[in-house]
């Protein structure tokens, strides 16, 4: 199994801030603004507020409009929005990122592993806030097992047809969309796709450093994690600043690694 360290959500240079940890432990990824696409932050919702109203009592000044649409991709969580049919959780990607998920043969049952910038929340008087002394960290916040994939505009389903990578334009290049199994082959009781609630092992981020700068088990040390060759020093991975999909052949050590963490 190929294993694919995918990052994804706000940062500070798309958004302009960090995805929040809510206090019950839920991992809201935020994705990225995007003037192609249809759904505005407004439409989607989590426990009764818009992801428009929740980005505002995170940050007051955000530079997101109400009217602002944003790349819902992967799009791993079911209930922050109307579905159509037999929905099924799925990943799109293009261009030179896709291009080198292709060079490196991902195909069904490989594991997206989907990791972003985070940062802990709590409520204040009924309104949520970063948490002062918290700082930004890199977190696994979902996993989707690859069960089909869709190359071709002819192949899409009634249900797929609200996905950003249906667009005309994305067929005009290189395309494709991720379709999550049914169930997880690791872990067979749980389903292809999900986002996971926060816990410690979740964080990739070292303690007490910038976010980039990563504890990975010592058994990574001999595996080979693509734009990451020269990453490892002495005490920590320093994980590469750019690239979306960080592509590695998953050993058994890595797969207890990974069932250790979804489970």
């Amino acid at each position: 199994m190929k294993v694919i360290l995918s990052r994804k959500g706000f940062d500070l240079q798309y958004g302009g801030m960090p995805s929040p940890i809510l206090p019950d432990g839920t991992m809201l990824s935020l994705p990225i603004p995007s003037k192609d696409d249809n759904i505005k932050y407004s439409d989607l919702n989590w426990d009764g507020k818009s992801y428009y109203d929740l980005i505002h009592e995170l940050k007051a000044n955000s530079r997101i409009k109400e009217y602002y649409t944003c790349h819902l991709d992967p799009d791993i969580r079911k209930n922050i929005t109307p579905r159509l049919g037999d929905w099924i959780p799925s990943f799109g990607q293009t261009g030179s990122a896709l291009g080198h998920l292709m060079k490196q043969n991902i195909g069904i049952g490989d594991l997206f592993l989907f990791f972003g910038t985070f940062r802990h929340t709590e409520l204040i008087n009924g309104r949520l806030r970063y948490i002062s002394n918290a700082v930004p960290v890199h977190v696994i916040y979902g996993y989707l097992q690859v069960g089909n994939i869709i190359t071709s505009d002819k192949d899409i389903p009634e249900w797929l047809s609200s996905h950003p990578h249906v667009k005309n334009k994305y067929w005009e290049k290189s395309n494709a969309i991720y379709i999550s199994s049914k169930t997880l082959s690791l872990c067979t009781e749980l389903p292809g796709a999900n986002c996971l609630k926060y816990k410690e092992d979740l964080v990739l981020t070292k303690k007490g450093c910038s976010k980039s700068i990563w504890f990975l088990p010592d058994f990574f040390r001999k595996i080979h994690i693509t734009y990451n060759s020269k990453a490892w020093t002495a005490d920590c991975f320093v994980s590469a600043s750019k690239g979306q999909e960080f592509v590695l052949d998953a050993n058994d050590e890595v797969l207890e690694w990974i069932k250790k963490l979804i489970k």
